[in-house]
């Protein structure tokens, strides 16, 4: 006997056989390392940290403390969520979370010993265990994500992925996940009945709705994704609930996709949810602060590169004689134009030359049939000490000094030339979105690979991101992960 359930469609007086898979209970491998390395990683560090304690002249730990900070911070790490499903999580936010949450531990025991005992080594002891445990499970944590990331990178330990909807939002989700293997999903295709056609995408439309089911158990599905699709809310919904009583993961991408932040408030009145997306105020406190924050670390940032800004400067004169600096008028916050300085890289002017990105630019615009009136140059007028300060990056450092004006802020949209600004904000969706705050020496884009000939609809949508969505700690993340793209760039480049 057939096992098959019937099921029946909006708008449909006739039923559908549906072949019903065996229920999966895929086992949790992914929570079970997480808790397996942590339970390990702050063992370790607890008994490290009670085994030098006599050389640091600190008194022995009661065993009754020693037992339970480490239980204390598992609590807590679960609490936060940290051993869910996670497709993908950065390693910077699981450092911040370990730092955080190991600290809290931290002061919950040394607050129940202090209100029990009168132990004058409370405190030491307490900030001992949190060094060595904070140390102890970063390291761990940091060596998983390494492997983790090398092994999707190459193709294993990912999960294969069903998309359900083949317009252009579930086919813009696929193409995100092949680009970025890291984030652990492999799409293997969709579920639509309406498919969108006349795509670049060598992915094939697996069938409809009420083949879930049999396209879940001949592909070894293993997670499942609702986007946007024609069908209604009712089918969608009932996909949902057939794909986690498989013992799938399941997400969604949600309408007004645009307009969600990090920050969701979500009151249920009744059994309707009203969502309140909080976006950051680019005229709020948080941003006046960010700007203050700017000219002190541009300021400490000149202060410390200045040997370098020297040299630079030195090398740019003996090669290319003044003007030092290139000085070209790019467009800031609220559209207000400013002069953006770099170190001279090359001979002539764009204006006698052509541009070298102009290229791309007639391509972003290919699409709404604009065009760029500018000129491609011909030959590649580089000098050698050009060469050196692009490939280093340190062309952009004569930019601190737009931040101490007040032109640009260390984190941001990267500002674009006037001419150009002209054209893609009429034909690039959301692009004068940007504009709502300063520009930056790094932005989010950039920090995640969107640098070069990328596509601006995609720059344009990162950086959307970054504005609603900022906070002083993404700031941080982004110059961390641009030094380490920096840094990783000068190893690789020829």
């Amino acid at each position: 006997m057939r096992n098959e359930v019937v099921a029946r469609y909006p708008g449909s007086t006739t039923a559908k056989p549906v072949l019903r898979a065996p229920v999966l209970r895929r086992p949790a491998q992914g929570r079970g390392a997480l808790l397996s390395l942590d339970i390990a990683m702050v063992t370790v560090a607890t008994l490290l940290a009670e085994y030098g304690a006599a050389h640091a002249g600190v008194p022995p730990t009661p065993p009754a403390a020693l037992l339970a900070f480490p239980a204390v911070v598992l609590a807590l790490f679960a609490s936060r969520g940290m051993y869910r499903p996670r497709p993908h999580v950065g390693i910077l936010d699981d450092l911040r979370a370990i730092a955080m949450t190991s600290a809290l531990a931290a002061m919950v025991i040394l607050s129940a010993r202090a209100f029990f005992t009168a132990d004058p080594a409370v405190a030491q002891q307490s900030a001992r265990q949190w060094a060595f445990a904070a140390a102890y499970l970063a390291a761990g944590r940091a060596a998983l994500h390494w492997s983790e990331r090398r092994a999707r990178r190459t193709g294993e330990s990912l999960q294969p992925t069903l998309i359900i909807g083949a317009g252009n939002i579930g086919r813009l989700l696929a193409r995100r996940l092949l680009e970025r293997p890291e984030l652990g999903l492999r799409p293997i295709g969709f579920l639509d009945k309406e498919p969108r056609s006349n795509d670049e995408l060598d992915l094939p439309v697996l069938g409809a709705s009420w083949d879930l089911e049999r396209v879940v158990r001949e592909h070894h599905v293993e997670h499942v994704v609702i986007s946007f699709s024609t069908a209604p809310t009712e089918v969608l919904l009932g996909i949902m609930g057939r794909a986690e009583r498989l013992g799938l993961q399941t997400s969604f991408v949600p309408r007004l996709y645009e307009r969600t932040t990090s920050q969701l408030n979500v009151q249920h009145i009744g059994g309707l949810p009203l969502v309140s997306a909080r976006s950051a105020d680019p005229r709020g406190w948080h941003f006046a602060l960010k700007h203050a924050v700017d000219r002190v670390v541009a300021l400490v940032f000149v202060v410390l590169l200045s040997p370098l800004l020297v040299g630079a400067a030195l090398a740019t004169y003996l090669s290319l004689g003044r003007p030092i600096f290139f000085r070209q008028q790019r467009v800031g916050r609220d559209g207000v134009e400013f002069d953006m300085l770099k170190f001279r890289t090359m001979r002539g002017a764009p204006e006698e030359r052509g541009e070298a990105d102009a290229d791309w630019a007639r391509q972003q615009l290919a699409d709404s049939g604009a065009q760029v009136d500018v000129e491609a140059p011909t030959d590649d007028a580089r000098t050698s000490v050009g060469r050196l300060l692009r490939r280093m990056s340190v062309d952009e450092l004569p930019q601190l000094f737009n931040v101490l004006l007040g032109h640009m802020s260390i984190v941001g949209p990267r500002p674009e030339r006037v001419h150009y600004v002209r054209d893609f904000e009429h034909n690039i969706y959301r692009y004068g979105d940007r504009h709502r705050v300063k520009s930056g020496i790094t932005g989010w884009a950039q920090a995640n690979g969107l640098r070069g000939n990328t596509s601006l609809a995609d720059r344009v949508e990162w950086d959307n991101y970054y504005i609603e969505n900022f906070s002083l700690w993404l700031d941080a993340k982004i110059v961390l992960m641009t030094f380490a793209a920096v840094f990783a760039g000068f190893k690789t480049v020829d």
